[in-house]
């Protein structure tokens, strides 16, 4: 039988067929031996050792499309990454830099603020035009209010999706409103310093419909960026992309270089400022940093 792995959980792992039946499987030696750990979002071969209590082997994983490490997942079509409008102030130094992650790993980001409820409308404005002018899909929720389901229904539609952001944004409020089942704690704000505290402790993914899953994810503070060098951190901002073929040097990092045409863009407003002046801070912390 062929399934998915919904969830994993000491060795153990709930695999969902196609006509929704889950079974509790158990690994075989066979994948630890030769170094392979099961991850959730895989797509298995597996056979049913008990019927009446559902339990099976995994025998066989399908080759994966791609897998991330944080969440420990695989197979993802996309990440919808839910920052908050307002309440707490949203982070873009930290968003640019999830952005950035997600890119490196070849999967799409969709961008939510919700509590848009809160936010200043000409915030939202501001918003908007800093990250769809730079290519990104951005979706503007309020899942206290209920608005916003019908969008964020049509992105997740026929996908696997990755819901990832900082703690305290509505991410787990946003997982119930999407599926009531999935009962995930909600956790509330601190009031000294506006940050949530973390609910979502393990990777799970949930069945929206047979083709649609939902995968929750612990909540981040920061992100360090590894493995990316300064000088190809441009490849990163799509929105470089039309320009950079016009500087002058075709090395040019877009920093201090004369006849530079994204910095040319950037002076007509066709860039965001704010999106260029992150990548110069995120530019000069790669180039600076110590090398072991």
């Amino acid at each position: 039988m062929f399934g998915k792995i919904i969830k994993g959980v000491a060795g153990s792992y709930n695999v969902v067929t196609g006509e929704g039946t889950v079974y509790l499987c158990k690994a075989r030696g066979l994948f630890r031996k030769n170094g392979i750990t099961p991850l959730v979002g895989d797509n298995t071969e597996f056979e049913v050792t008990d019927e009446k209590d559902g339990e099976g082997n995994i025998i066989r994983i399908l080759e994966r499309k791609n897998e991330l490490i944080r969440p420990a997942c695989a197979n993802v079509d996309q990440v919808l990454v839910v920052f908050a409008a307002a309440d707490p102030e949203p982070n873009f130094n930290l968003l640019d830099r999830f952005l950035i992650m997600m890119k490196k790993q070849g999967v799409d980001s969709v961008i939510c603020f919700n509590k848009k409820d809160i936010a200043d409308s000409s915030k939202l404005e501001v918003i908007a035009k800093n990250y769809e002018a730079s290519g990104f899909k951005v979706l503007y929720t309020s899942v206290l209010k209920g608005e916003g389901r019908e969008q964020i229904e049509e992105v997740l539609k026929g996908k696997t999706t990755i819901l990832a952001g900082p703690s305290g944004v509505g991410k787990s409020s946003m997982m119930n409103m999407l599926s009531p089942d999935a009962g995930m704690e909600v956790g509330v704000l601190s009031e000294k310093i506006r940050r949530g505290k973390q609910t979502t402790r393990h990777t799970e993914l949930i069945a929206l419909d047979t083709d649609t899953f939902l995968c929750d994810s612990p909540g981040f503070s920061s992100i360090y960026l590894t493995d990316i060098e300064a000088k190809d951190l441009k490849n990163y901002f799509p929105e470089f992309g039309p320009y950079s073929d016009k500087c002058r040097f075709l090395t040019c990092s877009h920093i201090s270089e004369p006849d530079c045409a994204v910095k040319e863009a950037l002076a007509k407003g066709s860039i965001s400022r704010m999106r260029y002046e992150n990548y110069c801070l995120l530019y000069n912390e790669l180039k600076n940093r110590k090398q072991f």
